[in-house]
């Protein structure tokens, strides 16, 4: 437990919705420049206790504290922008009454976050929206900062700045995400609520998988030793209860205790069982695309970029809101045409597309005709029958919710559902744009798990960097110029493969205009008098006739590394090894480039000469 004195607290809090116990008992301090995360299953209950905290639900017992004067500023996953026509109204509304007139602090906090106080609420997306929330939130500078899934519907960029942003904030930060990114690189202490209980853990959440994993084991150890005791006190209150009675009856009474404390423990929440029906093998080649183009007036989104997808890749794709990830997806799968370069798709596919609004699902359906839609209580998963409600139940649904609309379902469940529909078909290549959203952090490990044991090929949009670190082979980077490159590995190792190639091109710029000095890498000096023999020297001449033998044998290279790289289980299993791969890639590939614009240098020296 921290030892600084709180400024926000529940304690002894309990809360039962819907006639069934959310939590009892809950505790929470929060000290001054706190970072503390929540992290919890879906439905746990983390939002509601995120709203005990701001005090907008009271808990049916138990004591809330808020130290006099402090302000709190709570970030709902869902904000509502009614009754507003323009971002500064909305941020504007925010302001507590003492900042009500200072309406600067509004048109900053939208400028921090790339956005227009004059734009119009009606004309939003979701990340547009998740971005005037946060203005919102951060403009009046609130003690404490309540934020649930702070990171959804932003970009790569955005996230990292917003990073930025709350390391160096003043108050103290409580907050609920599925990114384990972000949590990682904010915070320092991690509250878990489990079964209605909540656990302290005075570390970040780096530390949290270890830690949690070793209280499971132990729960379940102590469970084990429970178990036995009953069994030993259930015979010997067989064997030796007679003549015995009245002095044994507190005995007795520890016996019915232990009963009852057996009978209080919940079982640890089950894991959701994802797989995939692979169906057919797909020819090796799935997809290839050639100096494929598209823009929509004179906006560019995508220019000549060309692509190779083999059977068994892991393909992530990143970059800011709007710069074209899931336009180039459509274009991929054949359901948007470029307006210039080809698209050829291998043979024997079966694609299933997980679309980024989860238009497979209809509100006014139940969860049970949503998965057997042709009818019956059966449906297919992997080839084989499986029983509908059983097959909810492995998706964590409760059997009542089977005929429970869709409309009824919160935005993790819906993803849940889209998964249990769209798993359920055979397929060899998956098409899954941002699968992560509403997930939880255990649900998020499993469908990663899952898509890196799948036999076919994936293609995927996410803005989940540790999820694309644990998964994809390569990473296809838009920089929403209209410019697209592949980097071998995930997000972290795209990255420094990108700011390496930056500043090899400002050295190069930095170059450019500086005298050249005559070597192998550089032309002859120009006030050489010509010969119309060569104008190379000796050394020159025997790098002319070696240069095409090494070009073949680093290309031969660079194909047997990256075939390695390919490999769906290299970096997770052998991390250090991928990232000593990715490294030799990288050193072969510029030798390479070198190689090639030194030979390109020689022979039009050669090519000059023989016109003089």
């Amino acid at each position: 437990m921290s030892t600084s004195k709180p400024i926000l607290s529940i304690q002894n809090a309990s809360l039962t919705f819907g006639g069934r116990p959310l939590f009892k008992d809950v505790e929470i301090m929060i000290s001054k420049r706190e970072r503390m995360c929540i992290v919890g299953r879906n439905g746990a209950g983390k939002s509601t206790l995120l709203k005990i905290l701001a005090g907008d639900v009271k808990a049916d017992d138990g004591q809330y504290f808020l130290q006099p004067g402090c302000r709190i500023a709570y970030l709902h996953q869902e904000p509502d922008f009614s009754g507003f026509e323009t971002l500064k109204d909305f941020v504007v509304d925010g302001l507590p009454d003492d900042q009500a007139t200072e309406t600067y602090r509004a048109e900053i906090a939208l400028e921090n976050v790339k956005l227009d106080p004059n734009k119009s609420v009606t004309s939003l997306s979701g990340g547009e929206g998740r971005r005037a929330a946060l203005a919102r939130t951060l403009a009046s500078e609130p003690d404490v900062l309540l934020l649930d899934e702070p990171t959804n519907h932003l970009d790569v960029d955005t996230i990292e700045w917003l990073e930025e942003e709350l390391k160096t904030y003043p108050g103290a930060i409580v907050v609920i995400s599925h990114d384990r990114a972000f949590l990682k690189n904010l915070t320092k202490a991690v509250c878990w609520l489990d079964r209605g209980k909540t656990r302290r853990l005075e570390k970040g959440f780096g530390d949290f998988e270890e830690w949690s994993n070793q209280v499971l084991v132990k729960e379940a150890e102590d469970q084990r030793k429970l178990d036995k005791l009953i069994v030993e006190e259930t015979r010997w209150s067989r064997e030796g209860i007679t003549g015995r009675r009245a002095r044994n009856e507190g005995r007795i009474r520890r016996l019915h205790k232990l009963r009852e404390e057996r009978a209080d423990q919940l079982d640890h929440v089950g894991s959701v069982k994802l797989g995939a029906d692979a169906g057919r093998t797909s020819g090796k080649m799935v997809i290839e695309a050639k100096s494929i183009s598209k823009a929509y007036g004179d906006r560019v989104i995508l220019d000549d970029f060309s692509i190779k997808i083999a059977r068994g890749d892991r393909i992530g794709i990143v970059g800011p809101n709007g710069a074209g990830k899931s336009t180039l997806l459509s274009m991929l799968i054949g359901s948007l045409e470029p307006d210039s370069g080809t698209v050829r798709q291998g043979t024997n596919l079966d694609i299933t597309f997980l679309d980024q609004k989860r238009s497979s699902l209809q509100d006014d359906k139940t969860l049970w005709d949503t998965l057997a839609d042709s009818g019956g209580d059966q449906i297919m998963v992997q080839g084989n029958p499986r029983h509908v409600v059983t097959y909810l139940k492995e998706f964590l649904f409760d059997e009542k919710q089977a005929r429970s609309p869709v409309s009824m379902l919160s935005g993790g469940e819906r993803n849940r559902l889209t998964l249990a529909k769209s798993l359920a078909l055979p397929s060899n290549f998956l098409i899954l744009d941002e699968p992560t959203n509403d997930l939880d952090i255990e649900t998020l490990d499993l469908l990663q798990e899952m898509l890196s044991e799948y036999p076919g090929t994936v293609v995927l949009v996410s803005h989940d960097r540790d999820f694309l670190d644990r998964l994809v082979t390569s990473t296809i980077f838009l920089a929403g110029d209209g410019s697209a490159v592949e980097y071998a590995g995930g997000y972290s190792d795209a990255m420094v493969q990108r700011n390496r190639a930056k500043k090899e091109n400002q050295e190069k710029e930095k170059q450019r205009d500086k005298p050249k000095i005559a070597s192998l890498k550089h032309e002859a000096p120009k006030t050489k008098a010509p010969s119309k023999k060569s104008k190379l020297t000796y050394a020159q001449e025997l790098a002319l006739k070696s240069l095409p033998g090494k070009m073949s044998s680093l290309e031969n290279d660079i194909d047997s590394i990256a075939q390695k790289l390919a490999e769906p289980s290299l970096f997770t299993a052998q991390p250090q090894r991928f990232a000593d791969l990715t490294a030799q890639l990288t050193s072969k590939q510029r030798e390479l480039e070198e190689s090639e614009e030194l030979w390109l240098e020689l022979e039009m020296i050669v090519e000059e000469s023989t016109k003089s």
